[in-house]
């Protein structure tokens, strides 16, 4: 049940968003105030009562509200709509961080973003646009608006995290520990499943519901989806659809590919029935521009035997997921490597792309790794993670307590439908790191946090019966 990035419910909504309004998921960036379509925006899309209107670019239909309009009218939903402070509006500082810095004196959270701007930094950039567009308004966005966010910053593009490096080489270097960004370190992405040199224990197999490893991609000729109109993703869901449909794939990862905007109600069933479809309804995603347009160019593409997985701008360009039942990692990895490879050479063949003339396909950079809309996927892109039953250990420690063993061993504990679920008997096991790190590593990571939350849970059974034996002899 990988419900936390799934939605279940509102089955009849061709939206798929699970909210009521029109928007986007994803990040954390703003856009300017009462603006109108942009000029490479052919279309915007206006969802209501479950149906999508689509306008002409000629049209002046607002796609940014600011928080105090957005307030007066019933019609804007935060989960999907883009909504931004009303001072980023109007690209001045925003005195409420200042708000948020006190409130973390006293012990109150703070996301990365709060913790390193400075008006100072604000007024150097406020008027920097990236090639695209971007602007340190627009990236400061959510954490801005939900003080709770954890890093609160988000990117348009590749350029966004130079152009605007006061800001993001410190939050980078915070959410990434011990990665430097002053050129001494570099990331490196390796698939190779054979550089995984450990297994996990039958004892952890047999506790193992299922497995999921997944990476974020985007590609080098498009903005980054927050930083992107319409027209930008449109152009992305046309593509993908042709490498889909194209023979690029290995038989066991050929299958269908469904736009959000067209399945049927037995396929859009079909699809909750398996958690495949991802859903919008994240208002600090959607306060950093993830859910424009929703549910235009988005879409899911699954093999025949749903063990691959492609989500289409649910946040980034690619979302792709190898997945199973059971515990065998290194075939997820596996996969999840091919498919990576066959999606590529895929787009490379539709577009008669170069790498060696046109530079990456995917969107990356020497220090970096993989770009991505949020900071804290750069590097790998890559969360591989199983859901494992250990209902002794839950009893005894909770969540918190399991998740202080996991973070030792570079790893994090959730709920088994996403961070803040509720627990009962299974747990979500990850991968922490992801910038610095071969995906060979964080795997490893993974299966060794894996093999000792199982060992820990083995010793509590065999404490429990031997507590039973010594109550029966008594």
């Amino acid at each position: 049940d990988w419900s936390s990035d799934v939605c279940s419910s509102d089955l009849n909504s061709r939206r798929m968003g699970c909210g009521s309004s029109s928007a986007y998921k994803g990040g954390e960036e703003p856009k300017e105030n009462k603006e109108e379509i942009p000029n490479d925006t052919k279309n915007i899309v206006d969802v209501e009562d479950d149906k999508v209107a689509v306008e002409s670019s000629s049209s002046t239909k607002k796609v940014i509200w600011t928080q105090s309009e957005a307030k007066d009218d019933s019609n804007v939903d935060p989960n999907f709509n883009l909504i931004m402070n009303d001072s980023l509006m109007k690209n001045e500082w925003p005195a409420v961080i200042e708000d948020h810095k006190k409130a973390s004196e006293e012990g109150g959270h703070v996301s990365l973003m709060a913790q390193c701007i400075s008006k100072e930094i604000f007024e150097k950039y406020k008027d920097t646009k990236t090639k695209t567009g971007w602007t340190i308004a627009r990236a400061i966005n959510t954490g801005t608006c939900y003080p709770s966010s954890f890093v609160g910053c988000h990117a348009g593009d590749k350029e966004s995290y130079y152009d605007f490096k006061d800001l993001f080489f410190p939050v980078v270097e915070k959410y990434h520990k011990g990665y430097k960004l002053d050129g001494s370190m570099s990331h490196v992405t390796n698939m190779d499943v054979d550089n995984i040199k450990i297994d996990l224990t039958d004892s952890a197999k047999a506790k193992i519901i299922s497995t999921r490893i997944r990476v974020a991609r985007n590609l080098s000729f498009f903005p980054l989806n927050p930083g992107g109109g319409l027209d930008n993703r449109m152009a992305v869901a046309d593509l993908m659809e042709k490498v889909f449909a194209s023979d690029s794939f290995d038989d066991d990862l050929k299958g269908n590919f469904f736009r959000h905007t067209t399945m049927t109600e037995e396929q859009t069933q079909s699809l909750v029935d398996d958690h495949f479809l991802f859903r919008g309804k994240d208002k600090m995603q959607a306060a950093s521009g993830y859910h424009q347009y929703w549910p235009e160019g988005r879409g899911v593409f699954h093999s025949k035997s749903k063990e691959f997985v492609v989500w289409l701008n649910e946040g980034d360009h690619l979302r792709i997921i190898s997945m199973e039942q059971g515990g065998d990692v290194k075939r997820v990895f596996e996969r999840l490597g091919r498919a990576i490879k066959c999606v590529k050479e895929g787009i490379k063949n539709i577009k008669s792309y170069d790498e060696e003339k046109d530079g990456p396909l995917f969107m990356s950079d020497e220090m970096f790794g993989m770009i991505t809309c949020c900071p804290s996927n750069l590097g790998t892109g890559m969360r591989g993670s199983v859901h494992i039953k250990v209902p002794l250990l839950i009893a005894k420690m909770g969540l918190d307590g399991i998740d202080k063993i996991c973070r030792e061993i570079n790893c994090q504990a959730r709920g088994s439908s996403g961070e803040h679920s509720e627990v009962v008997d299974r747990i979500d096991v990850s991968n922490w790191r992801r910038l610095g790190y071969q995906e060979s590593q964080l795997v490893t990571d993974m299966i060794t946090c894996v093999n000792k939350i199982s060992a820990m849970e083995d010793d509590l059974a065999q404490e429990s019966t031997v507590m039973v034996a010594e109550s029966d002899m008594e």
